[in-house]
């Protein structure tokens, strides 16, 4: 056997782990949620009985119509806005002449490595102090704050791959850097932009520690929020719990499917290198 039959089977065999590492939480919540209510499961087993109405229970008891509605919402405020800053600051960055480019970039950088949790605290009293706690607006207003670091170092790492005799071409005929970035770097950039907004739609659905924190109406919540429904005062019910998470993860689960083609074309074409 040739070192690159090796190679690859012992690469094939590391994805093969990695998918069952993925797919048991997965397995594991669905076990759980067809178990009956007020039980506490254990193991990994198929129930004789399937307890298939735990999801209907689940989605009437959390009553998320309302919550569905305002993640929606949400998402709408969040992704279009962190991406047009995101793509704008990126290119600037990349390809700009911008003073302190590489301070500003820097501190960019420094923001990947604040804790979320760390900004809780203050962040409450700041949005308090603004009027905005219990709105959709306290959501997000942060998250987009919060999405710009990450955001802005993956747009510049696209913008440097494009060729810089792109830019200059424009120049000489005449387009200002406005419409250099409009009419050729935002056209190249579809594919990073397609991935990041996949991100940031995965990011901001399955938010639920400033949902929980900021926002005290539950129908103003994320969809993630909701899961605080199933705490009663004297415990948890486990199975309708379950069955909420996977009703919850349903919806990012499907935009991760369909639209995995585009992030792996934007990995592949350099989104994240430089």
């Amino acid at each position: 056997m040739t070192a690159t039959r090796r190679a690859d089977l012992a690469g094939r065999g590391l994805l093969v782990v990695f998918m069952v590492l993925t797919l048991v939480p997965f397995a594991s919540l669905l076990l759980t949620a067809l178990q009956p209510q007020g039980s506490i499961p254990t193991g990994l087993s198929w129930p004789a009985d399937p307890q298939w109405h735990n999801f209907v229970d689940a989605y009437r008891v959390a009553d998320l119509t309302p919550l569905l509605v305002s993640s929606m919402l949400i998402v709408a405020g969040v992704v279009p806005a962190a991406l047009v800053l995101a793509s704008v600051a990126g290119y600037g960055l990349a390809s700009l002449k911008v003073p302190g480019a590489s301070w500003i970039f820097l501190l960019f950088v420094l923001g990947l490595t604040i804790p979320f949790e760390s900004l809780i605290t203050p962040l409450y009293y700041q949005i308090e102090a603004l009027g905005l706690l219990n709105t959709r607006a306290a959501l997000v207003l942060p998250l987009i704050a919060l999405y710009m670091p990450f955001a802005v170092f993956w747009m510049r790492a696209h913008f440097l791959t494009v060729p810089v005799e792109l830019s200059e071409a424009a120049y000489v005929d005449g387009a200002g850097a406005w419409r250099t970035f409009r009419h050729i770097h935002l056209p190249l950039a579809v594919p990073a932009l397609s991935s990041l907004a996949i991100l940031l739609f995965l990011w901001t659905w399955n938010q639920f520690i400033l949902a929980i924190v900021l926002v005290s109406d539950p129908s103003k919540r994320t969809m993630a929020g909701a899961l605080g429904a199933f705490q009663g005062q004297y415990g948890t019910d486990i199975a309708l719990l379950s069955a909420g998470s996977l009703l919850i993860l349903a919806p990012t689960v499907a935009v991760f499917v369909l639209f995995q083609r585009q992030f792996s074309r934007a990995l592949l074409q350099g989104a994240v290198k430089g």
